[in-house]
């Protein structure tokens, strides 16, 4: 089941992570959010206990957006350690994001 992080928790749920994080950052109008955000939902049941999969509404949560550069969405940024270890944008085939994970555990 995929996180929903916000500007309020981002922090603890993401930077303070001892997992790698994949974190989806996504908009409710967005067509190409909304193809993969199946994809997120299902690596979530498929990385369980080895990473964190979230979801950020771009919309709700304007601030760690910004923080982050988020200019185009979906964006998908992979952290480890509480840093930026890489970043997806625009929709991409679940393989990709599953090599871009296992690369990070």
């Amino acid at each position: 089941m995929t996180i929903e992080v916000t500007d309020a928790n981002f922090e603890e749920v993401v930077l303070q992570s001892d997992k790698p994080v994949l974190v989806d950052f996504w908009a409710e109008w967005c067509g190409p959010c909304r193809m993969i955000g199946p994809l997120v939902s299902e690596l979530s049941d498929e990385y369980k206990g080895r990473a964190i999969i979230a979801k950020m509404d771009v919309d709700s949560n304007p601030g760690t957006a910004a923080r982050f550069g988020i200019r185009n969405i979906p964006t998908i940024l992979f952290f480890k350690g509480g840093e930026i270890a890489d970043k997806q944008v625009g929709a991409v085939p679940k393989t990709i994001l599953a090599a871009k994970i296992d690369g990070l555990l």
